[in-house]
Order: C-alpha cells, then structure tokens, then sequence
C-alpha cells in the first residue's frame, strides 16, 4: 500500500520542551486547558499532572483515579457551571470533572447500576454540556453506557445495557466542524470489543429506540472518533486492537479496512514504517487539498511519530500521504498524541515518562509529492530540559 511523502513533509528531531513523570511512570493521554497541559500517568501513580504552557514546569498534581485512568478530555462546558473542563474517567468506577484552581474534583459521579460499581473505559460531556455518558467494562454479562445529568449527580439518569456486549472502549459525542450547518449534539458514538460501531440518541430514555446506526467490523475495537468532510458531513474512523483501521459514514457503511502498518516509504533518502496507532485528530480546516479533516498519528517501536492523511476514502486506490514525522524525541511506545492547533504545537506523550512538545505540522501542507521533496530538519534552540532514558519498555498487550 502507497505512502508517499508530502512536497512540505518535514522531519523534526529536537522537541521544544520536555518534561518527565516522576517514578518512570508512563505519560498515558494529554488533555489541553486555557493555562496549561495535562497528563494522565499510568498506575500505581495514577496523577494527573498539569504543566504550564510557557516553559512545560509541572505546577500542579492532583492525585487522579484509585486505579488506571482510561479518559483525559478537555470539554468547554458542564453544566453551564464549570467552563473549560478537564474531565477525566477510571477503572475505579467514577467520572471526575476537575477543579484545578481547588486542585479537587468539583464533581464526582459513580457508575453504580444494580450490580455494583463497574468499572469505566470511556466517557465524554455533550456539546451543551447537559449529559455525560460513560461506557463500562463488562461486568458479568453487561456492558452498559451510563448518562448522566451533571446538574443531578448522585445516580445516572439512565443505563442502556444492550447496545453492546463487551467493554465499551470509547464513547464521543458528535461536535459540528466549522463546515458543518447544522448538527445534532445529542448523538453519541460508541465501540466495543464485540466489534460493534453504534450511534445513539443519547437523550431518548428507550435504548431500542435510542439505536440509530450499527455497524459491525467482527474485531476487537479500541479506539475510534468522528470525522468530517468539507460539506461538514460526518463520518466516523475506528481502529481495532490488531492495528487494523476503517472508514465509515455516518449511517455507518464501511468505506476503508486496511492495516495501518501497510503504508511504508523504503527510500535511501527516507524510511518510514508505522508498528502502531497512537490516534487521530480532525482538525479545523482539511489539509491540503483533502477531502476530509482526518490526521492519524502513528508511532514506531523506536518512539518516533507520524502525522499520515489520506486525501480521500472514498476511492480505495487513493495513495496514504506522510506529512511530518517526529524522531528521536523518546525510546519505546508513544502513548499519546495532541495537536494544539490553536497554539501550532505537537505533545507526545510515552512509555519512557517523557511529555515532550514539538512544533506542529503547517496549517495548509501540500498533499503529495510527485518527485523526491527538499527535507528540512528542525533544530530550535530552545531551553529543553532532557532527563535520563528510562528502559526501553514493550508496548502493551
């Protein structure tokens, strides 16, 4: 499968600023708020770190989750109460929405159904900021995607246990791009290990008639998100935990299933081959001349980073197109990626404790090159403050 080099692409091997997690804890998702970054850490840590924006110095850690954290989100509003929230969700059961002036969480909301506690992979605030929906691990023979009233917190405001049969990996709520004329915000996304793609009305109280598309890719899926093209329609990408990726539309036909390892440039002059998926970003305006908004970002065993696109799926012949690639900045897996576009950089975040911040990618880079393209390295002298390599560490089951 092609994956041909952009005439803008650039590499770029010296991060602007670094940071490192205490205790080589990994540096698991990255959240974005006005003043600062933060970052989740793996267990026992379980923090969850704020740095400043200016220079990366942690100014703050507030001690997250009982157990692992599985969800690190900025959202812009609960409940009309709290604005530019850091939301985050855990496998001890809760859902917190952070206050990081009090350093506190200034809501708390437990997944408690008949059953128990359940454990939470997934959660996300709607565009209104009215409901909260969480997506819970199996527990006994129920998965079940919570919501929540934030206004009314004490127990979910209802509980839809058979739209899936498995852990229910992610759960995002449809946000308009800037294309879009019209949108409902009240549609929720959600994946599974049953191999199942569903949308909801995440405000109709009847999960049979909550349901309004499925589609079912028969693999485990891990992670997953929407989409758009220039018109501002929706379309929603998933990838399964075998490094598998697809396409689908918005009434959740399958346009695109490939492996995401296939696109590699094997040139004397450039070499790129992705191991794994870190994630994907929709970005405000296409790049280039693409017909969608869809950034994957793929990582290497070797702890480097890729930004790939693709100018269309609606044609299987369509070439893969590497954009920018990030090297040397960590040793082993990348666990997460986030574009700041408002402030054009790039986080990484991995296994090696590392939170590093590079420049990002150019607003409108070209989409292909037709011949060999003039590299241009970055190299900013800029304070960057290195800490030692933890042990290079395998990525995760």
């Amino acid at each position: 499968m092609s994956l041909l080099d952009a005439s803008t692409y650039r590499s770029s091997s010296t991060p602007l600023s670094t940071a490192k997690l205490p205790a080589e804890a990994y540096v698991l998702l990255i959240a974005s708020l006005p003043s600062s970054y933060a970052a989740a850490a793996s267990s026992p840590s379980n923090a969850i770190h704020f740095f400043d924006k200016e220079r990366l110095r942690n100014v703050q850690t507030l001690q997250g989750h009982a157990s692992s954290i599985t969800t690190l989100r900025s959202v812009p509003n609960v409940a009309n109460a709290v604005t530019h929230a850091l939301v985050s969700s855990g496998k001890d059961g809760t859902v917190r929405v952070w206050d990081e002036r009090a350093g506190s969480a200034a809501l708390r909301l437990t997944a408690s159904t008949a059953g128990g506690v359940h454990g939470l992979l997934s959660c996300d605030v709607s565009v209104d900021g009215l409901t909260i929906a969480a997506g819970t691990d199996l527990h006994g023979e129920d998965a079940s995607i919570l919501y929540w009233d934030p206004r009314s917190p004490a127990a979910p405001l209802r509980t839809h246990s058979s739209t899936h049969a498995d852990d229910i990996t992610a759960v995002h709520f449809y946000r308009p791009s800037a294309f879009s004329t019209s949108g409902n915000g009240n549609v929720l996304l959600s994946v599974s290990s049953d191999g199942l793609v569903c949308t909801s009305n995440a405000i109709e109280s009847d999960e049979d008639e909550a349901g309004l598309h499925v589609g079912n890719w028969g693999c485990s899926i891990a992670q997953a998100g929407w989409l758009h093209d220039r018109a501002g329609r929706p379309g929603i990408w998933a990838a399964s935990d075998m490094e598998t990726f697809s396409v689908w539309t918005g009434e959740l036909d399958r346009l695109q299933d490939v492996d995401i390892r296939q696109p590699s440039v094997h040139r004397q002059d450039l070499t790129w081959v992705t191991d794994y998926l870190i994630g994907c970003h929709a970005t405000a305006n296409p790049l280039g001349e693409a017909d969608n908004d869809l950034c994957v970002f793929a990582g290497s065993n070797e702890g480097d980073v890729a930004l790939i696109t693709r100018p269309t799926f609606a044609d299987p012949s369509a070439p893969w197109v590497l954009q920018r690639t990030w090297m040397t900045g960590h040793i082993g897996v990348v666990r997460a990626a986030l574009w700041d576009e408002r402030n054009n950089v790039l986080l990484t975040g991995g296994e090696d404790s590392k939170l590093h911040v590079w420049n990002a990618p150019a607003a409108t880079p070209e989409i292909i090159s037709l011949g060999k393209s003039k590299r241009v390295n970055d190299v900013d002298p800029m304070d960057v403050d290195e800490d030692g390599d933890s042990n290079r560490k395998k990525r995760r089951a």
